[in-house]
């Protein structure tokens, strides 16, 4: 059985949940085919003043969700005109984190995986909007599985329905970083605010965060190289209920990124074309 879990709202803060992706699609449409079973009721995670002992419905320890995103420029991957996936890190509730947390799921072939469970649309993306500008895609997201899902409480194999086939819970894990990706256009929001990729131009760390904020409602962190070239942007989450079909509630970044505070380079992608999704 899984331990049970207490953890204090030390994070505590406003929260506002996505209903409405930016395709219009469900956010968990992509995970129709299993259910966790779970109610989006109970208190998110970080928030819970009593123990939790159902941690296939309660995310624990690491309910402090970041999804994450990167603009790589050199060299480029990806769209010009989007941000891509980095992943979806389950960060525990005072800032530290586990990582490779079940080796004996590091699954392989993360492509055939989705494909032979009805995720073909989900790879179809992956492909585009969630690659490495030093590893095959494959490797990456072999890595992100390994190295960040197996730490999710709520997929654990024994959370999933009697009968689910091997990995289904990383077709779950995948399933929902790419729709929750899709619920936070960082580029779209930005360039509303008239903030466009510049060989030239800089920026503020206050003007990024803000357009972020002012489109999202809460703020993000920001990371540069060299504390100026903008490369990653993270959002962060509380979760009620399973990753496979809860509820993230965004809340204020929790740490501070890497960036400096003026002169900010949002520099263009060479090489890229625009989107096709």
């Amino acid at each position: 059985m899984l331990a049970a879990a207490l953890v204090l709202g030390s994070l505590a803060g406003s929260a506002l949940a996505f209903l409405t992706p930016v395709d219009g699609m469900d956010l968990f449409a992509r995970n129709a085919q299993v259910s966790s079973g779970c109610s989006t009721n109970g208190p998110a995670s970080c928030h819970n003043t009593t123990a939790q002992s159902n941690l296939c419905c309660f995310e624990s320890p690491g309910g402090l969700v970041l999804q994450v995103q990167f603009w790589d420029t050199d060299p480029s991957t990806g769209p010009s005109d989007s941000w891509t996936i980095h992943g979806l890190w389950p960060d525990n509730c005072d800032g530290t984190f586990e990582e490779d947390c079940d080796p004996s799921r590091d699954y392989t072939d993360i492509s055939g995986l989705l494909t032979a469970q009805g995720a073909s649309d989900t790879l179809s993306f992956m492909e585009e909007f969630w690659v490495s500008d030093d590893e095959s895609s494959e490797d990456f997201w072999e890595h992100e599985w390994s190295t960040h899902g197996t730490c999710y409480s709520t997929l654990e194999p024994s959370c999933l329905p009697a009968g689910s086939p091997k990995g289904a819970e990383a077709v779950a894990f995948f399933n929902t970083v790419v729709g929750l990706f899709q619920t936070l256009p960082t580029y779209d929001w930005l360039a509303s605010a008239g903030i466009t990729p510049s060989a030239t131009k800089t920026y503020t760390l206050s003007e990024i965060t803000n357009a972020i904020q002012s489109a999202h409602g809460f703020t993000p962190s920001l990371d540069c190289d060299d504390d100026t070239t903008i490369f990653q942007i993270s959002y962060y989450f509380n979760l009620k209920g399973s990753v496979i079909d809860g509820e993230f509630d965004p809340i204020n970044m929790a740490e501070q990124g890497s960036c400096a505070s003026e002169g900010l380079k949002y520099l263009p992608k060479s090489g890229s074309s625009t989107r096709r999704s």
